[in-house]
């Protein structure tokens, strides 16, 4: 069984090793696509998966091989955004970005900074109490999101009243949340 990718006008690929390579207008993007249950071949402009047998294991390979490689088509084409928010209560946070580290201060109140990893080869900026992470990875972008939210979680205390926090507002690859 076999699923064909076309890829659009301006988008390149090259297979490196089971590494995927996209170009496109925005900048180029790759993932390593190895499973025993699927080949990945590229010929012309067109990406080529198949897979040895015509059973379930093998088609959700194929499935989930098919669905990076539009999201890669998608990254070089048109990018992805995620938007945070940042709220507080009576405590104002403050946000800087040192190199693949974004480090919230004052948050409720603390004094020890708290510091969120910062996946490579995403753009993030801080503009007022919005975070905006630009890349062409759908997944890192979502990574870098999700990090950012996860070090502002607020333990041992009632999530009702307690409510400050770094909020995702916009996911990758989704208009309204």
């Amino acid at each position: 069984m076999k699923t064909v990718i076309n890829l659009p006008e301006g988008v390149k690929a090259r297979l490196e090793d089971y590494k995927v390579i996209l170009e496109g207008p925005k900048g180029s993007t790759s993932m390593k696509l190895k499973n025993p249950l699927a080949k990945v071949s590229i010929k012309d402009n067109e990406v080529i998966i198949e897979t040895p047998k015509d059973n379930r294991r093998c088609k959700t390979v194929m499935n989930t091989f098919k669905a990076h490689v539009l999201n890669m088509v998608k990254g070089v084409q048109e990018g992805y955004e995620a938007r945070l928010r940042i709220c507080y209560g009576h405590f104002p946070v403050t946000v800087k970005i040192e190199g693949q580290i974004m480090i919230i201060e004052n948050f409720s109140g603390e004094k020890v900074p708290r510091k969120a990893r910062l996946m490579p080869d995403c753009e993030v900026k801080v503009q007022g109490s919005e975070i905006i992470i630009n890349g062409l990875n759908k997944e890192l972008v979502g990574q870098t999101a999700a990090n950012i939210e996860i070090a502002t979680k607020i333990k041992n205390k009632d999530l009702r009243i307690f409510q400050d926090g770094i909020w995702i507002i916009k996911k990758p690859g989704r208009e309204g949340l």
